[in-house]
């Protein structure tokens, strides 16, 4: 028996006996599915191109001021970028690896994927752009086709089918020449302005390259793993925390900022290197990491913003970036037993799930009880919620 339910255009497909086990079961799996319906819902596009809506409500005057003032950011686009719309692909690949379910494979299949080849750019090496192809051509992110790269390897160790490994690998020869000599090494952050080379395009690679190596067991990925996790750690880490700072420009000036995305990468890179090396000093690194983590990106419990808390509470950040700490924190927890972090989300996610959803469903950025809700929300912050609570279902067993 199948439930299909119906979004503007977009169809998500659940075997229903699965569905009902699953949220008996783990409520985070349910709560995952939820949020990607709503999402479908209100973000989809009727047209046939399986793409979404920048934010909701739409607005034809909305700018995305992440793109660093390239192709298009000033433009108003009846289409999300890239990046937000990556983030379906991630938060279904993570449901796929929980349930194993052929509805969600199939519905990755024919309409996540569908939508991702409007991005697809055939300048050589072919990569995924910006924004659509039928726009004029945009820039091209080594970070973006980066996280693709990523899910794609997911979902080939997860299905074993060849194809998905094939576009992973074709995604790492696009980025694989955003690298250089210039500062003894690294990956820029855009194609079109090698001005910088940033964490967010760096920590991840190692991530990537890892799963390829996991994948292929060719040693030459593993080699230029551990090679890239060396420049990231000379280059950008902070020695006094084992946080990492934001950027490196090609005059060696750092940007320091601290994102919980570039530091959860690092923390899953040193978890993955432990895992296929058994090098102790890897595991030892991404522990170092996620303890200063979660004394930086966590309000102390009853004595931070939120004084009514009884846990360790989120700071406000893209709930993107946080997600992404939250795959760090999981890889982590797979070594070493350490649930702490894991329990940290937990608590975290109740509260947002109870809390932090407007009228429609969808999530603010705010982790405190005083939160302000806010009209207009960005794609990205609820697929990222969608891909965490997916995350969470996979580790019922740290769930007090």
């Amino acid at each position: 028996m199948i439930k299909q339910i119906v979004g503007t255009g977009i169809a998500l497909l659940i075997t229903a006996g699965l569905y009902a086990q699953q949220a008996s079961e783990n409520t985070a799996y349910q709560r995952a599915v939820k949020s990607l319906q709503i999402i479908e819902k209100l973000y989809g596009v009727v047209d046939g191109k399986h793409l979404f809506r920048e934010v909701y409500p739409f607005d034809q005057t909305y700018n995305a001021s992440y793109l660093g003032d390239g192709d298009n950011s000033k433009k108003s686009n009846p289409y999300s970028y890239l990046w937000p719309f990556s983030g379906s692909l991630s938060a279904y690949t993570a449901l796929l690896e929980k349930s194993n379910d052929p509805e969600i494979k199939k519905h990755i299949d024919q309409e996540v994927l569908p939508g991702l080849e409007n991005y697809y750019d055939k300048r050589q090496p072919a990569a995924y752009a910006s924004y659509v192809n039928s726009a004029p051509t945009s820039d091209r992110f080594y970070d973006d086709n980066i996280w693709l790269g990523i899910d794609f390897a997911d979902l080939y160790l997860q299905s074993k089918n060849p194809a998905y490994l094939a576009k992973s690998k074709e995604i790492w020869t696009f980025v694989e020449s955003g690298m250089d000599d210039k500062l003894g090494g690294g990956i820029y952050w855009c194609e079109q302005r090698k001005e910088s080379k940033n964490t967010c395009s760096n920590a991840p690679a190692v991530v990537y390259l890892l799963k390829l190596y996991e994948a292929t067991q060719e040693k030459k990925y593993l080699t230029q793993a551990v090679t890239l996790y060396n420049w990231t750690m000379k280059n950008l880490e902070d020695p006094a925390d084992h946080l990492y700072w934001d950027n490196i420009n090609l005059k060696g000036e750092i940007q320091k900022t601290k994102y919980p995305y570039n530091t959860g990468q690092m923390i899953q890179a040193g978890a993955l290197l432990y895992k296929l090396t058994k090098e102790e000093k890897y595991l030892k690194d991404a522990q170092l990491s996620a303890k200063s983590a979660l004394a930086y990106f966590f309000y102390p419990a009853g004595n931070g913003k939120d004084k009514t808390a009884n846990y360790l509470v989120l700071k406000k950040s893209d709930n993107w970036f946080i997600a992404i700490m939250l795959r760090g924190f999981i890889e982590l927890y797979h070594q070493d037993k350490n649930s702490q972090y894991i329990q940290a989300f937990h608590s975290n996610l109740e509260h947002a799930w109870k809390a932090m959803r407007d009228k429609n469903g969808l999530f603010g950025t705010e982790w405190t009880a005083d939160a302000k809700p806010s009209d207009q929300k960005w794609l990205l912050n609820q697929f990222a919620l969608a891909e965490m609570y997916a995350r969470l279902s996979q580790v019922p067993d740290t769930l007090k």
